[in-house]
């Protein structure tokens, strides 16, 4: 059963450095791009993180210093990656926990402007999770029973969850199929930032979702206690939340 699609949708994998959003730097990227006429098309970089790949890190996706030393840098790549995506929707494995944040941070990092709200994700993973609790190998072989080759390849781990999700849609009648409501199924929590850092409460009021404010209007903290506000910007902190945070700050992020 197809995915039903109103406007492009990005399946996309990231390897990188590390797991950490803030410090750890993206080595290669692969976009599988569907538009709503079946036609599709596909990219895949590696990218220089201008900084050492932890030996962790290339036993697991066997991308190493001199793989990447004459590649180009994020920066030189940001604003063709950007094109991929900013008229689609997202989509990935664990993509909304990890890829998307780190996506974000990576091109607000290096100066795109980036806004989400225009944007929907659907999370493979979360739709596995829910119906089977797998890993995305497992997943490949439950739902397509092949063997995942080249795992932790970008490029290998996109098209496996392009894959996946075609075959949840054919199993699971129930499963809506358009990206809207795909996403809302997939999402963990009602999210203001991808970082989770900020969501909403049962009014639809955002609220911090850590920390000693845990539960609490943004609004109430930061009148409150206006040093907060600053604490956070000069933190270790993911751009985009901090991007959303000033948004709520100044009455701009509901007007868009």
């Amino acid at each position: 059963m197809a995915l039903e699609l109103s406007k492009p949708i990005c399946f996309f994998d990231l390897e990188t450095t590390g797991i950490n959003i803030v410090k750890d730097r993206i080595v290669e990227i692969s976009i599988l791009k569907l538009f709503p006429n079946g036609t599709r098309k596909q990219q895949s970089w590696l990218v220089n993180p201008e900084m050492p790949i932890p030996v962790e890190a290339t036993a697991v996706h066997g991308i190493s210093d001199n793989k990447v030393a004459d590649e180009p840098t994020f920066k030189q790549l940001a604003h063709e990656i950007y094109d991929w995506f900013k008229d689609a929707d997202l989509a990935g494995f664990n993509s909304d926990r990890f890829d998307i944040p780190m996506l974000i941070e990576e091109l607000l990092r290096v100066g795109v402007d980036v806004d989400l709200k225009k944007m929907v994700s659907v999370d493979v993973q979360t739709i596995f999770h829910k119906m089977e609790k797998r890993t995305l190998t497992a997943a490949y072989k439950f739902y397509c029973d092949k063997d995942l080759e080249g795992a932790h390849s970008a490029e290998a781990d996109t098209l496996a969850t392009y894959e996946v999700l075609e075959a949840q849609l054919n199993r699971y009648d129930d499963l809506p199929k358009d990206v809207k409501s795909l996403s809302e199924f997939t999402s963990r929590q009602d999210r203001v930032d991808f970082a989770g850092m900020l969501t909403k409460n049962e009014n639809g009021v955002p609220i911090f979702n850590f920390g000693k404010h845990k539960g609490v209007p943004v609004l109430e903290v930061l009148e409150k206690e206006p040093g907060y506000f600053g604490w956070i910007l000069g933190a270790d902190f993911p751009l985009y939340t901090k991007k959303v945070l000033t948004q709520i700050k100044l009455g701009t992020y509901f007007k868009s």
